[in-house]
């Protein structure tokens, strides 16, 4: 299963289609134990951690310096929301977490100096105690303009930022793992 969750993650789309992601799956549970160590964002206990990285010095050599600087993380990030919505297909609960210590994950991992570790992805089956609260989304009024931006003032941009800060309490992961 986790093959094909990374085989439907790198269907997303990729800039100039370099596909500079890179996925690291961790099912050892001793090194799971270890990421957890140095992964404050991680919660539950997972037993599988997805790490996803994009090759800089690839997507440098195929789409150039933008391509490396801001393409492979948008890339990356692409891939991962494909990869959690197919394993939400499948039943499993994910949390996307980037609170981690990148220098601790890059050596429990090996990871070469040209990868850059983006996200680690926790999967796990959902605690059927537990059922998965939806977020709080703000009202589709709020997020969406047709034919132009200008109804967003700068006044308007400021409260939404004020009402955003106070609605972030610990909304954090649907599921729990």
């Amino acid at each position: 299963m986790l093959r094909s969750l990374v085989e439907t993650a790198t269907w997303a789309p990729s800039a100039s289609n370099v596909q500079a992601w890179r996925f690291c799956v961790v099912d050892d549970p001793a090194l799971v134990r270890k990421l957890d160590m140095v992964s404050p964002g991680l919660s539950g206990k997972p037993p599988v951690i997805a790490v996803v990285l994009s090759d800089r010095e690839y997507a440098r050599a195929k789409g150039g310096q933008k391509a490396a600087d801001e393409f492979s993380s948008l890339d990356a990030a692409y891939a991962c929301e494909n990869l959690m919505l197919a394993a939400a297909d499948a039943g499993l609960g994910t949390c996307a977490i980037k609170s981690y210590n990148d220098d601790a994950v890059r050596s429990l991992l090996n990871v070469p100096d040209g990868l850059q570790v983006e996200l680690l992805i926790s999967l796990g089956w959902p605690d059927p105690a537990k059922s998965p609260r939806a977020p709080k989304r703000k009202p589709l009024d709020e997020v969406l303009r047709f034919n132009g931006c200008e109804a967003w003032g700068a006044e308007e941009t400021s409260s939404h930022t004020d009402a955003a800060a106070s609605q972030a309490d610990d909304e954090g992961c649907t599921a729990s793992c």
